[in-house]
């Protein structure tokens, strides 16, 4: 009977060990890896948790709401569990929450608004370097411990394509990355970090940090926070673009730590306004970075229709009426169509026709 008893519990133990060993190997890679509030139902479902950060301060909220709804909407037909961490000013938190929890009664994502933090040393510089709080993100694998990877994405940013289109790029970073980047310009003779910057940057032309994937566990590894603070300290006074400059200046020195991205993953005015110097005509437009303002200005109407169709369209109702044929609309207008990014329409709207076209034919 004992010899039964203690082969009953052995089995047992090793039963158990194998599950442990089972769930804590999918909480690697792009699995959450902690034990935090609403991370368990994710594991047990088996569904990939995409991690989602963004910083939000001054005026930007309405940017951010856009942002977020973008992520929701083109990631109907899929089955990732969309998480965002949202690094916010407390003036915020309440239309967040408001705002979040209304679309997450019609869709499943979760959400986590945090307070901003910055090292209690040069604090204030920290938070007002380049635009305000945007230097939170370089401190991202020490204020979201527990977490494997994100995507970091500014505020003025718009996905037309499935978040896990970009993500599965994290498959693809060899045993020395951990983050991703596109670069700055594409043509050095209108580069600015290669004409203009007074200290070191990235391959050729630089990187724009507007959208980043962060393998948070290797940069932990790798201290991360511990070697930008000494970057800061050296070239402060010869940065331009805040945070932005000294991702650059780390990659510099640490080339082997980033891969480098198609320019579609982060398409800026820059890229069409004067010639096209992103091909996009295979896979389309993937992310639209409406930097310095674009979203809200006449100067290439394009990114401000895009802006426009996604923050008016409703959560829950058909994205086939409610977003796609307005887009598409907007974007036929002359206004749009004789400017050097307007004629691009048709690669901005190449994934929502093949995602949101099943919906014609519902009422």
């Amino acid at each position: 009977m004992r010899i039964k008893l203690y082969s009953t519990i052995i089995f047992g133990l090793l039963l158990w060990c194998l599950y442990v060993v089972f769930f804590r190997n999918t909480s690697l890679g792009n699995y959450p890896s902690s034990n935090g509030k609403n991370f368990n139902k994710y594991m047990y479902r088996n569904h990939p948790v995409v991690n989602i950060a963004l910083v939000v301060c001054g005026h930007r909220l309405q940017e951010s709401l856009a942002m977020i709804k973008s992520v929701i909407l083109y990631n109907h037909y899929n089955e990732e569990s969309l998480y965002f961490w949202i690094f916010a000013e407390d003036k915020l938190k309440p239309e967040f929450d408001e705002r979040l929890s209304e679309w997450r009664s019609l869709k499943h994502f979760d959400f986590d608004i945090k307070p901003l933090t910055f090292p209690t040393i040069n604090q204030r510089e920290w938070k007002t370097l380049f635009k305000p709080c945007a230097s939170q993100r370089l401190f991202l694998p020490l204020l979201l411990p527990e977490v494997d990877s994100v995507l970091y994405v500014d505020t003025d940013v718009i996905f037309l394509s499935p978040i896990s289109d970009i993500w599965q790029y994290f498959y693809r970073f060899n045993t020395t990355q951990f983050a991703a980047l596109t670069a700055e310009h594409e043509d050095e003779n209108i580069g600015w970090y290669n004409r203009f910057a007074r200290h070191p940057y990235y391959g050729k032309t630089g990187v724009n940090s507007g959208v980043m994937l962060m393998n948070l566990t290797r940069m932990r590894i790798n201290k991360w926070v511990s070697r930008i603070v000494p970057i800061y300290n050296e070239y402060k006074l010869r940065i331009t673009w805040g945070d932005q400059d000294i991702i650059n200046v780390f990659f510099y020195y640490n080339p082997e730590a980033l891969l480098l991205l198609p320019c579609q993953y982060n398409y800026r005015p820059d890229h069409c306004m004067y010639i096209n110097l992103c091909n996009v005509t295979m896979d389309g437009i993937q992310i639209l970075h409406g930097n310095r303002g674009y979203f809200h200005s006449n100067k290439q109407p394009l990114f401000k229709a895009v802006y426009n169709a996604v923050e008016n369209y409703k959560i829950g109702t058909n994205p086939y009426f409610d977003f796609l044929i307005p887009l598409k609309a907007t974007l036929n207008e002359n206004q749009v169509k004789e400017t050097n990014c307007g004629m691009l329409s048709k690669e901005t709207l190449l994934i929502a026709e093949k995602i949101f076209g099943r919906y014609q034919k519902d009422t």
